[in-house]
Parts: C-alpha cells; sequence; structure tokens
C-alpha cells in the first residue's frame, strides 16, 4: 500500500510543526486550556479523514512488516480510521457535542450535587495510548439543573479526544459552570496513564488526581464534604 499523489498534496500543505522527541523526551507538557488545533481542522469531511487515515495506517503497518494481504489485517486500517474519528476522537469534532437543556430547580435543593465515579477512557495526546479513569463531578445550583446523564455526557465528550489530565480536568469544569451558570462547580479526577505503566518507566501502581475548584468548592469545608460524598 502506497501514499498516492493526492494524500500527500494534503499532507504537505499542512505546516505540521512537529518537534523531535529529543526536544521534549517523555516530559509531561500542556499547551493550555484549548485542545491544540488547526483553523482548518474540519474542512474535511470525517469520511475523507477517514479515507485518508486508512491510507496511512496501512503504511505504517507496511513499515514495520505486517502482511496487509493477510485475512486478520487487511481490513485493520479501514477499522482503525473509524475508530479514530467515530469513536475515540469523536471529542474533536464540535459537531458532537452533547445538546444540553437547562430546567429550573423546582425543588429548591441548594446543597451539592455529586454525580461520581463517572467511567471514562482517553489518550495520552503524547504518546497515543490510553488513560483510564473516574470522574466525580459536583456543582450547587444556581436555580438551575440539568439531567444526570449530561454530566456524563460532558465528562465523555472532552475525553474523547487526544489529552492531557489537567486540561481535561479544566475543560469539564469550565464547562458545566458556562452551562450551569454558576462558579460552584467542582471535578475530580482519578486516572492511570498507559504510557506510565505500559512503557517508559513501567510503574504499574501509580495513578493520577486532578481536581477543578469553583466558587463555594475553594471552601476547604466544602471541599471535604465532596470528599466524603465521593468516600462514601
Amino acid at each position: 500500500m502506497k501514499i498516492n499523489g493526492d494524500i500527500l498534496e494534503k499532507i504537505n500543505g499542512h505546516d505540521l510543526n512537529l518537534l523531535s522527541v529529543e526536544e521534549f523526551g517523555d516530559d509531561h507538557i500542556s499547551t493550555g486550556m484549548e485542545t491544540p488545533m488547526r483553523p482548518d481542522a474540519f474542512d474535511m469531511s470525517d469520511q475523507q479523514k477517514k479515507d485518508i487515515i486508512a491510507v496511512l495506517f496501512g503504511e505504517i503497518m507496511d513499515v514495520m512488516g505486517l502482511d496487509l494481504t493477510d485475512d486478520s489485517l487487511k481490513g485493520t486500517p479501514q477499522r482503525v480510521a473509524k475508530m479514530y474519528i467515530d469513536e475515540i476522537f469523536s471529542g474533536l469534532n464540535p459537531k458532537n457535542k452533547p445538546k444540553v437543556a437547562l430546567f429550573e430547580n423546582k425543588y429548591r435543593y441548594n446543597q451539592m450535587l455529586v454525580e461520581k465515579n463517572i467511567t471514562f477512557y482517553s489518550n495520552c495526546e503524547h504518546h497515543f495510548v490510553p488513560i483510564i479513569g473516574k470522574a466525580h463531578v459536583a456543582y450547587i445550583s444556581s436555580g438551575k439543573v440539568i439531567g444526570l446523564s449530561k454530566l456524563n455526557r460532558i465528562v465523555q465528550y472532552y475525553a474523547k479526544r487526544p489529552q492531557v489530565q489537567e486540561r481535561l480536568t479544566n475543560q469539564i469544569g469550565k464547562e458545566l459552570s458556562e452551562i450551569l451558570e454558576t462558579d460552584d462547580v467542582a471535578v475530580i479526577i482519578d486516572a492511570k496513564h498507559l504510557c506510565v505503566s505500559s512503557r517508559g518507566i513501567k510503574d504499574e501502581t501509580s495513578a493520577t488526581v486532578t481536581a477543578f475548584y469553583g466558587g463555594a468548592f475553594n471552601d476547604p469545608q466544602k471541599i471535604n464534604e465532596l470528599h466524603n460524598y465521593i468516600n462514601q
């Protein structure tokens, strides 16, 4: 399988700005709150992206010496391309952002609401290997509420893109603050990074915990209350 001229032109038409591995090594870096995206990221359709990814991934397999005529492998490039665009990196596309409706807090519930143990799967943007973890989100209503499942969907939307955990935590927290029209939002993420456990240092027992505390959740008593809910 070889890259045709049209695909080479598409690749060469973009300044990928690739940095050498030696420049950063395995250092953990994050470039900011927003996921780094080019302005023309959505000029191509999803199908065009899948077609190109399939060819390029086939090239990678070919370079590694895999036999792409084998029945088990010949469909792999297309499967990987579909998985990237439709599944594990679908959170890159704003069209997949959850639709969220606000409802009046008719119950006048004015204590924190906690949705804990939201399982998510993401991918480290440095090595494209999985991040597996649980998110705990909480908010205090300012007069509006959202459906519980929407909390899970927001976590999944931001997880389904190449990520670093700090950015993921902040993106979820900021999104909930905007949707719920309140600063009283908290997000805690506890995750295992396979770039740490399956390669590099190969530490299988460590985990990474990050937190976003806004508004009332900057009060140590509220933080303790939140942790009591999570640990029950």
